[in-house]
């Protein structure tokens, strides 16, 4: 995993251990609002557009699929 995403998640909502968290939507720490302010900030760093079928609790209930998610997009 990589540590600027832990630091954008961060900015977004700090009191959230992202290395641990597996429930980020489905907990509610994440809502419409950083989910979305979320994708801009990946796709401005790691030069990416997310589609909007990635844009399911899947890829975002924790730090690693969301990781996992930018770096299938990376590749395609």
């Amino acid at each position: 995993m990589d540590k600027r995403l832990i630091e954008i998640l961060e900015e977004l909502q700090p009191e959230v251990d992202y290395y641990t968290c597996t429930e980020l939507i489905d907990g509610h720490y994440l809502d419409s609002l950083t989910i979305l302010s979320l994708i801009a900030e990946i796709e401005d760093e790691y030069d990416i557009t997310v589609p909007t079928v990635e844009i399911i609790p899947q890829n975002f209930n924790s730090a690693k699929s969301i990781w996992e998610m930018i770096e299938r997009l990376k590749e395609e």
